[in-house]
C-alpha cells in the first residue's frame, strides 16, 4: 500500500509538470473564445474571476446584493465592494466562502459605506480587471491567480492617498431564504490579523454556516510590492493606525449589530512618484506558516508571470477538444463551456488539515448530485488523471470519515440532494477501466451507502435513510424529497450491484440488481408516472404528474420531489430502461409520452434530473427525436453573454451537458456506454488521456441537416446509436453521415442493466 501511495505522488508530481508544457494541438484555439461573464445572470452563477484550473483560489470581485439570486457573490448589476479570494462557481444553495477581502479607495480611509461603481470589467481565463470608483477616483484593479496564491496589481490616481483595507472576516452572505435561518448564515466566528511589517501580514479566521455549517478555518499571508507609509487595523467602522495586532470576531447572533462586526489591516501608499501597488496573498487550511511557505515558493513569480502561467493552463484545458465547423458563437459557448467545465472540484492536495494521508485531496465537490451526470464522465475521458485523483479523494475521505460523500464543501459533507450518488461516480470510474482507483475499498463505500442507515440527525449530510426503503421497497411521504429519492436510491443501488459485480460478489449483485428495480413501487399505470405513497401504502391524494415541486404548500425541502416534477423525474431510470418503456405500453407508446414532456414543455434544461431525457428516445428505436430535442435545445438554451446558460451550472454540469451534446455524444453515468446525438459541428477531436484522439466527423451538419443518416466506425458501417467506452479509448473514428430528413439507420438498440456489464473491457 506504501508503495501506491509512493508512486501516485510522483504521478501527480508528473500531472503538475504536464499543466505547465506547450499546448497539445497546432489548431490551438485561442483563449479569447472564452468568456468569463457568461452565466453571470439569469441564475447561472458562475465566478468572473481569477482562477487556474481546478484551483482553490478564486479571486474576483464581490457586490453588494447577494440575494438569492446570486450564491456567489456577484451581481453584475450591484456596486462593487471589493474582491476576495474564494469562490464557488454556478451553485444553487447556500453560499459558501468569500474570505479575505481586499477592497482598494482614494482619499480619506474609513471601513463604512465600501460600495462603489465600476465600469471596463475585463474577464479571461485567469485574469480578471475592472476600473473601480467615482470619477477622478478611480482605480484600475487587476487580478490573477495560482493555485493557492491570488495575485492583485491596482493603479491608482497619481498624487492621491491611496488604501487598501483587507477584511479578514469577509463572507459572502445571500439575503432572504434559508440565509435568514442561523445555521445556513455564514458568520465569522474567531479570526486575528497581524502587520508584521509595512509590507506584510498575516492572520485567519473561522468561519461557520453555508451549505454545511460545520466550522472551517483558513489562514492567510500576503505581501506587498512595497512598503506602506502607514499601516494599521480596523474592526467595524473604527480605524486604529498603528496598531498591527488584532483578533477576536463574532458575527453572531444574527442581528444587524452582529452582522456588522468586522476586522481587518488596512494599509496606506504614497503615490507622488509611484501609482501602482501588487499584492500576493497565499491561503491554507493548515496555517499561517504554511501560508507563508506556499508564498516563498513563489516569490519569483510576479503578477505579469502568475497571469501568464494560468493562461497557458487554460490553453492546455481548452487543446483538450478541438473542433472545426459551426458558427462562432457556437464556438464561443462551447470553449467557454470547456473552461466552466474545469473550475470545481478544488485541488487542495498538500492541504489536507482534517487527516493525514498520502493520498490527492479534493475539496467543494458542490453537489455530486449535479456532476456525476456529465461533468466527471467528461474528465474520464479528458482529464482521466484528475478523474483518478478525485476518485482517490473521494474513498481517503470515506476511509477516514466513515461516509463517501454526495456533497463535500471546506472540509465538511455538506446537504444530500437526493440519493448516495458518489455510488454512481464510483461505478462509472471502475467500468471504464481508471487504474490505480481501489475496487474492493470502493464496493466497502457503495455497500455501506446501501446497507447502513444514516442516523436521523445526519441525514442530511451522509448515507441515506433506509428503514422504509427496506422494508417497503420506497420511500414513504413520511420522509422529506421521498419520491425522488426512491427513484434515486433505484439508480444508485444499480451503480452498487456493479461494483459488486465486479468484485465477485455475486450474491450482493443479484441483491441490489432486484432493488434497482424498486422505482416500480411508486409508478402509477393509470397517470405514467411516479407517485408518492404513504407508509401505509397509500397514493397521494389529488396528485399531478406535471406539477412543479415545491410549490406553496410544501417548504422546499420537504416536497415529495426534489426541485423538479413527477413528469421531470420519471424518466430517471437510466438503470433499466426498457422495464420503463414496457410499463409504458412499448416503444411507440413510450416515445409519445417523451413527446409530450418536450411538446408541453415540461423539460427543463436548467436543472438536473431530467437532463438524460433527450438521449432515451435512442432506446425507443427514435434517434432522430434525440436530434430534434438536443439540437433545439443547444440552440434556445445556451448564448453567450452574461445570461447565456439556463440555470445554475453546478460546477460546470450544465457547461458540460453542452460540451458532450454538441459533440454529438452523451454519457450514460455508470455505464460504459455513450449515446450518438446529432454534433454541432463537423469535426471534433478528443484529445484522450492515453495519448490517443477520438475523432467525430459529421461533415454535412448544418442548422437543417441535423439527423443522421449512416455512420461508420473506423471505417466500417455502424448500425448502433450508441458507442462503448473501449470504442472510443482505443482511439479512431466516428463518421455521421448527416441530412435533413430521418433515416432509418440504428437498428441495434443499447444494451440495458446488467447487459452493458458486457461492454467492460
Amino acid at each position: 500500500m506504501k508503495i501506491m501511495k509512493l508512486c501516485f505522488a510522483a504521478f501527480v508530481g508528473v500531472v503538475y509538470s504536464i499543466s505547465l508544457r506547450p499546448t497539445l494541438s497546432g489548431q490551438q484555439p485561442s483563449l479569447k473564445r472564452v468568456d468569463p461573464l457568461v452565466g453571470t445572470l439569469n441564475g447561472g452563477n458562475t465566478t468572473p474571476g481569477a482562477q487556474v484550473p481546478f484551483g482553490f483560489v478564486s479571486f474576483g470581485p464581490d457586490t453588494a446584493s447577494s440575494d438569492r439570486g446570486f450564491t456567489n457573490g456577484y451581481n453584475p448589476n450591484a456596486e462593487i465592494i471589493g474582491f476576495s479570494y474564494t469562490h464557488e462557481s454556478g451553485t444553487g444553495g447556500e453560499s459558501k466562502y468569500g474570505n479575505f477581502r481586499v477592497t482598494p479607495t482614494v482619499g480619506v480611509l474609513s471601513p463604512r459605506n465600501l460600495t462603489f461603481p465600476w465600469k471596463q470589467e475585463k474577464a479571461e481565463p485567469g485574469y480578471y480587471s475592472v476600473v473601480l470608483g467615482q470619477p477622478e477616483q478611480q482605480i484600475r484593479t487587476e487580478l490573477t491567480a495560482t493555485r493557492l496564491v491570488g495575485y492583485s496589481r491596482y493603479t491608482f490616481p497619481a498624487n492621491t492617498k491611496a488604501n487598501l483595507l483587507l477584511d479578514i472576516s469577509s463572507r459572502i452572505r445571500m439575503v432572504g431564504g434559508r440565509s435568514n435561518v442561523p445555521s445556513f448564515t455564514q458568520s465569522a466566528t474567531d479570526g486575528a490579523v497581524k502587520v508584521t511589517d509595512p509590507r506584510h501580514v498575516e492572520g485567519f479566521v473561522t468561519m461557520t454556516g453555508g451549505w454545511n455549517p460545520t466550522p472551517y478555518t483558513l489562514y492567510f499571508a500576503a505581501e506587498l510590492s512595497r512598503d506602506a507609509v502607514e499601516t494599521g487595523t480596523w474592526d467595524q467602522d473604527r480605524l486604529y493606525p498603528g496598531r498591527n495586532q488584532a483578533s477576536g470576531v463574532d458575527q453572531q447572533p444574527h442581528t444587524i449589530e452582529s452582522y456588522r462586526n468586522q476586522l481587518g489591516a488596512y494599509f496606506r501608499f504614497d503615490t507622488t512618484h509611484q501609482s501602482v501597488v501588487e499584492m500576493r496573498l497565499a491561503v491554507s487550511f493548515i496555517s499561517v506558516d504554511q501560508a507563508k511557505q506556499t508564498l516563498a515558493a513563489e516569490e519569483k513569480i510576479s503578477f505579469d508571470e502568475a497571469r501568464r502561467q494560468s493562461a497557458t493552463q487554460w490553453a492546455n484545458v481548452l487543446a483538450k477538444i478541438d473542433v472545426e465547423g459551426g458558427t462562432d458563437e457556437q464556438k464561443n459557448i462551447f470553449y467557454t463551456a470547456l473552461y466552466r467545465s474545469h473550475v470545481m472540484p478544488h485541488d487542495l492536495t498538500g492541504e489536507n488539515v482534517w487527516w493525514k494521508s498520502a493520498e490527492p485531496h479534493y475539496e467543494d465537490f458542490y453537489t455530486l448530485w449535479d456532476t456525476f451526470r456529465t461533468l466527471h464522465p467528461l474528465f474520464t475521458l479528458i482529464q482521466p488523471e484528475r478523474q483518478t485523483a478525485m476518485v482517490r479523494s473521494l474513498l481517503d475521505t470515506y476511509t477516514h470519515t466513515g461516509w463517501l460523500p454526495d456533497a463535500r464543501i471546506a472540509g465538511a459533507n455538506g446537504m444530500t440532494q437526493g440519493g448516495s450518488n458518489g455510488d454512481v461516480v464510483l461505478a462509472d470510474a471502475l467500468v471504464k477501466g481508471l487504474p490505480g482507483i481501489d475496487p474492493q475499498l470502493a464496493y466497502a463505500a457503495v455497500s455501506k451507502d446501501a446497507e447502513v442507515g444514516a442516523k436521523p440527525e445526519r441525514s442530511w449530510y451522509e448515507g441515506r435513510l433506509l428503514d422504509d426503503w427496506t422494508h417497503h421497497g420506497y420511500v414513504s411521504l413520511t420522509n422529506q424529497r421521498s419520491a425522488s429519492r426512491t427513484l434515486e436510491y433505484a439508480a444508485d443501488d444499480y451503480s452498487v450491484a456493479t461494483i459488486a459485480h465486479l468484485v465477485g460478489k455475486t450474491a450482493d449483485e443479484q441483491r441490489f440488481l432486484a432493488s434497482s428495480g424498486n422505482w416500480k413501487n411508486l409508478w402509477d399505470s393509470k397517470l405514467q408516472c411516479i407517485r408518492p405513497r404513504y407508509e401505509d401504502g397509500a397514493s397521494l391524494e389529488n396528485f399531478e404528474c406535471d406539477r412543479l415541486y415545491p410549490d406553496g404548500l410544501l417548504l422546499w425541502w420537504d416536497a415529495p420531489f426534489y426541485e423538479g416534477s413527477s413528469s421531470q423525474y420519471s424518466t430517471y431510470v437510466p438503470q433499466d430502461f426498457y422495464s420503463l418503456i414496457g410499463v409504458l405500453g412499448g416503444k411507440e407508446a413510450a416515445t409519445r409520452w417523451l413527446d409530450r414532456l418536450f411538446d408541453q414543455q415540461l423539460y427543463t434544461q436548467g436543472n438536473e434530473p431530467d437532463m438524460l431525457a433527450p438521449y432515451t428516445y435512442i432506446y425507443t428505436g427514435r434517434q432522430d427525436r434525440v436530434a430534434e430535442r438536443v439540437r433545439h435545445i443547444l440552440a434556445t438554451e445556451y448564448h453567450t453573454g452574461r445570461e447565456g446558460l439556463p440555470g445554475n451550472d453546478d460546477a460546470g454540469t450544465l457547461s458540460s451537458w453542452y460540451i458532450w451534446s454538441s459533440l454529438g455524444l452523451y454519457p450514460v453515468a455508470g455505464q460504459p456506454l455513450y449515446l450518438i446525438g446529432s454534433p454541432l459541428f463537423t469535426s471534433s477531436t478528443i484529445h484522450l488521456g492515453n495519448a490517443k484522439t477520438f475523432t467525430i466527423r459529421a461533415a454535412d451538419s448544418s442548422s437543417s441537416a441535423i439527423y443522421v443518416q449512416s455512420a461508420e466506425l473506423n471505417g466500417k458501417p455502424l448500425h448502433r446509436a450508441w458507442l462503448t467506452h473501449h470504442d472510443i479509448i482505443t482511439g479512431g473514428e466516428l463518421t455521421l453521415h448527416m441530412g435533413d430528413k430521418p433515416q432509418p439507420w440504428d437498428t441495434e438498440l443499447p444494451p440495458n442493466g446488467k447487459d452493458s456489464w458486457k461492454l467492460v473491457q
